[in-house]
């Protein structure tokens, strides 16, 4: 078989999956007004690796929506530059009236009622970020404190209050912190519940990181990890428990969740188990 012949092959096989992708999409949007109650749906610029909803929320005054915000990033492959961006969003209160759109025409939903609206999602700010936004997080003690993952393995600390909404076109990135250790790509984050500025990262070199921002002595400076943990080949997620700050679980390629307690021996797990 020619290496010709091999490649129409695995292009026609490309096809056939993107057009099966293509049939369940247009299924799925023709079933929308039968399967929720409100959908709202915005196409980026570019691709988001993350999304974490802020705690913030604001109802205007005889309105019939309240004002929410979101956490993203970009990904844009190296061809433009990233940003960290929040987000509006405006969500119908439970009492507000969502007609169900459909157009007979195309067979199409074309919005479910609120939905349909103008100015329901916006951009309220966008930070200068080096490489991709693979992951982003607030911090619970103080939410305009950001950590961001990269494709790099360093994690940078934004304080969103220090940076203007629309930067200027030939700004660079400059976090207020930057995380060094991690060595391959950074997958997890998670900030303390109960310890303000305690954060733990995960990447792909297995380890888990743990850090202390509050101990930064200035601003724009760079912090090392207060502990190294490694048990996973790679972990891929991590998370602080909610109801003891000194315990968290992690996940990884092995398929394994293990339990951590910094009151125990750091240097391994306190409890693992085959979760797949």
């Amino acid at each position: 078989v020619s290496t010709q012949s091999t490649w129409e092959f695995f292009e026609m096989e490309e096809l056939k999956e993107d057009q099966i992708i293509n049939e369940e999409y247009k299924i799925w949007k023709k079933t929308t007004p039968f399967l929720y109650d409100f959908l709202l749906t915005r196409a980026l610029v570019w691709p988001s690796l993350t999304v974490q909803w802020l705690p913030s929320q604001d109802t205007p005054k005889n309105a019939d929506y309240s004002i929410h915000r979101v956490l993203l990033g970009t990904h844009t492959s190296g061809s433009e530059q990233n940003y960290l961006i929040t987000a509006q969003i405006r969500l119908p209160l439970p009492s507000a009236e969502t007609s169900r759109d459909y157009d007979d025409n195309n067979k199409e939903c074309i919005g479910l009622g609120f939905a349909c609206k103008e100015g329901n999602f916006s951009i309220e700010s966008q930070i200068p970020h080096q490489g991709e936004v693979s992951k982003a997080r607030y911090m619970p003690q103080n939410p305009n404190v950001i950590a961001t993952q990269t494709s790099t393995g360093e994690v940078f600390i934004f304080d969103t209050f220090k940076h203007p909404a629309k930067p200027d076109i030939h700004e660079v990135p400059k976090p207020e912190l930057v995380l060094t250790g991690q060595k391959k790509e950074g997958l997890g984050l998670s900030w303390n519940q109960q310890q303000k500025g305690q954060l733990i990262s995960s990447s792909k070199d297995g380890g888990i990181y743990l850090w202390d921002v509050e101990s930064a002595k200035q601003l724009y400076s760079t912090v090392l990890p207060q502990e190294k943990f490694k048990e996973h080949p790679a972990t891929t997620d991590i998370s602080w428990s909610k109801l003891n700050f000194q315990v968290f679980g992690s996940v990884g390629f092995d398929k394994k969740i293990m339990i951590w307690d910094l009151r125990a021996d750091i240097k391994k797990p306190a409890q693992k188990t085959d979760a797949h």
